[in-house]
């Protein structure tokens, strides 16, 4: 037997294999009911042309993908009929419809893909309750969802109310205070925030104490009631013995914050006179009487609205250098330089501290003794040392003086000379740099463009 005929009969025992028969011992048979039965030439030769076409088919199928060959029944090879791709790469890469139906439009109108929650612009109106629903049920129809905030207790309201009002007395805003205030659940601790508010003011500068008085008079209607007020107050004149250990002038103040509550109508006039006769404390006599005592001066004139003094950043700055000009005249007259210090300090401008330094110095160089020279250095090396003002409101303060000394010897004709003295003095007293005693300008410099030359000199000695 020659090998093509070799090959056809294998597969035509693969045709047959498939077919369900089997090759078995020489014989060609086919299995039908479970009886064996001998196949005929005929079916050989058919079966040998079917296995002819399926080669051709295979050789055809790597060069043409969509085209090939397909058997009719009869088992002849018919050209041109589409053949699906059996490789499952192919199918995985094949992004064509299955359904061979559509236009190309985007899915879903463009309200589909990754991410997307509808079409641009599409309003989302409330569906109704479809009360035949399986799940529907008539007590969940009308229930209203609110968030439940837990009152707070003593020791949560410390800690979360003091900062808040810390904070409150570095930005001023009440309005912000009170949307704070009303986040919180304070239940029966709502006067407590009063009690609190005063006694960290009793603690604090004067301008804050006016920002307290502010508040409580803004808090009481939306956040507090005047019961409230009156409440906290009671508590804060029960306490006045503790408060004094701390804070000595506590009584004067306290009385001070019942008068102003009264005057902006968030406490009763009558409620220093239900106290009558029935105080046996001496501090809380004295907060009750100093109360009294300013509202007879408002009677008579007083504004109630600034006893405690606008803050120094709200003063207008005519009215702070006229402040400071007494306060070195105060100086100049009793030589305390502790309380010049501590009026320095009230005063709550430490960004304005170069007007002093201006100001002292002119009145050094307009002055004709020494006694004011002395006492001006030594009033500088000591609010030098203790830092209530700093090396850069000193040097803006000498600076402006070298700017302004051509005028300033108009009216004064030594004063180049006593500058020159005073700055060598300052130097050898440690208040001032070498770089800014060596920039004093002399008598010799005059004229414009010795003037821009001093400002060049100025200006690399405070490049700020």
């Amino acid at each position: 037997m020659c090998p093509t005929e070799e090959a056809d009969l294998s597969d035509f025992a693969s045709a047959e294999e498939d077919n369900g028969g089997s090759v078995s011992g020489g014989r060609n048979l086919n299995e039908t009911n479970g009886n064996w039965l001998s196949l005929s030439s005929n079916n050989i030769q058919e079966a040998r042309l079917k296995a002819k076409a399926k080669r051709r088919l295979r050789k055809t199928s790597s060069r043409d993908s969509g085209r090939g060959d397909s058997l009719s029944d009869n088992g002849d090879a018919v050209r041109g009929a589409p053949v699906t791709p059996a490789s499952p790469k192919s199918k995985l890469m094949d992004r064509k419809s299955r359904c061979g139906k559509g236009r190309g439009l985007p899915k879903k109108g463009g309200a589909g893909g990754k991410g997307v929650w509808g079409r641009s612009g599409e309003v989302y109106e409330p569906q109704e309750v479809d009360k035949k629903d399986p799940n529907y049920d008539d007590a969940q129809e009308n229930c209203v969802y609110e968030t439940l905030v837990l009152p707070l207790d003593e020791r949560d309201f410390e800690k979360t109310v003091t900062p808040i009002v810390q904070e409150y007395f570095e930005h001023a805003d009440t309005k912000e205070v009170a949307e704070q205030l009303s986040e919180l659940n304070l239940g029966p601790m709502r006067s407590e925030v009063p009690l609190l508010a005063v006694s960290l003011a009793l603690e604090a500068k004067t301008s804050q104490r006016e920002l307290t008085s502010r508040l409580l008079a803004d808090l009481c209607g939306p956040v507090l009631t005047c019961g409230n007020l009156e409440s906290a107050f009671d508590k804060l004149l029960w306490e006045l013995p503790d408060l004094v250990l701390d804070t000595p002038g506590a009584p004067q103040l306290v009385g001070q914050f019942i008068a102003r509550a009264v005057s902006d109508q968030i406490l009763s006039e009558s409620y220093i006179d239900g106290y009558k006769g029935r105080v046996n404390c001496e501090y809380t006599r004295a907060a009750l009487d100093r109360a009294a005592v300013l509202l007879k001066m408002s009677l008579g004139g007083l504004r109630m609205d600034n006893q405690w003094g606008a803050g120094g950043g709200q003063k207008p700055i005519t009215q702070l250098i006229k402040e400071m000009n007494l306060l070195l005249k105060e100086y100049m007259l009793s030589g305390d330089g502790a309380e010049a210090e501590r009026c320095l300090r009230d005063l709550e401008v430490p960004h304005f501290h170069h007007e002093f330094v201006y100001e002292a110095i002119v009145m050094v160089l307009e002055s004709k003794g020494d006694k004011m020279f002395e006492m001006i250095l030594q009033l500088l090396k000591s609010l030098s040392a203790s830092s209530v003002i700093t090396v850069d409101q000193i040097g803006r303060g000498y600076e402006r003086v070298y700017m302004d000394i051509a005028d300033i010897n108009i009216d004064v004709p030594r004063a180049y000379f006593i500058l020159e003295q005073f700055v060598d003095k300052s130097f050898s007293l440690g208040i001032i740099n070498v770089k800014l005693r060596d920039y004093c300008p002399s008598r010799f410099i005059k004229g414009v463009k010795g003037g821009y030359e001093l400002v060049g000199k100025l200006q690399s000695c405070f490049p700020n």
